[in-house]
């Protein structure tokens, strides 16, 4: 079986209402049109690489290069896990959650985004919650970045819920103007005092020596 090879096929987490794992191809056509759809209104930008300024085709093909392209060129000392996340079966966003050097420096940053008829109802603090779990309970991680426009109210806000510190700024140019990131930083201590979203983690075992460990 392909899993026997590509042990993260079998990984899953799962909070009270989501499934995150790899798709399938069917599933990933599904999260490429999700894309397509729209992810944030025209005037704004979340992402540092504006990929949802391509027009709606190129857009979807994009989010179908960009996961064959991470799981391609994963290796342990440099890896990106992009986890198609379901709502009762149905495609709703994406999380991320990726390492360089994990075995050495125990951390890992994250990254994700909702199709916009799924946002707002909480959804973005469960898809956190789980890749969470996933590094500092199943992967050990001693620390998670992560980091947002500081206009980017509902990112901010997620990672507020999960006990983020402030780690700084950093300038960067998006659409041809200056930008302001705000950094931020979460320890494993942090997160067992943050944690409020149940999470469950089946198939890890055999993923490990992809991760480093």
């Amino acid at each position: 079986m392909l899993t026997d090879h590509w042990p993260l096929l079998g990984l899953r987490l799962n909070t009270p209402r989501l499934e995150l794992r790899l798709s399938s191809d069917d599933e990933l056509a599904d999260l490429a049109e999700l894309a397509a759809e729209g992810i944030h209104e025209p005037d704004r930008m979340p992402f540092i690489v504006p990929w949802t300024d391509l027009p709606p085709a190129e857009r979807a093909r994009s989010v179908i290069q960009h996961h064959w392209l991470r799981l391609g060129s994963w290796s342990a000392d440099n890896w990106a896990l992009n986890l198609t996340v379901f709502e009762d079966g149905r495609v709703v966003g994406l999380q991320t959650v990726a390492a360089k050097d994990f075995a050495v420096l125990r951390q890992v940053s994250t990254g994700s985004w909702l199709g916009a008829r799924h946002q707002g109802r909480g959804i973005g603090t469960e898809m956190r919650a789980a890749v969470l779990q996933l590094a500092f309970a199943g992967l050990d991680a001693a620390e998670a970045t992560s980091g947002a426009f500081e206009d980017n109210a509902s990112s901010l806000a997620v990672s507020q819920k999960h006990g983020y510190e402030s780690d700084g700024v950093d300038r960067r140019t998006v659409r041809g103007r200056q930008v302001t990131v705000r950094r931020l930083r979460l320890s494993r201590d942090r997160w067992r005092t943050h944690q409020q979203v149940p999470v469950s983690i089946t198939g890890l075992p055999p993923c490990l020596p992809l991760f480093g460990l």
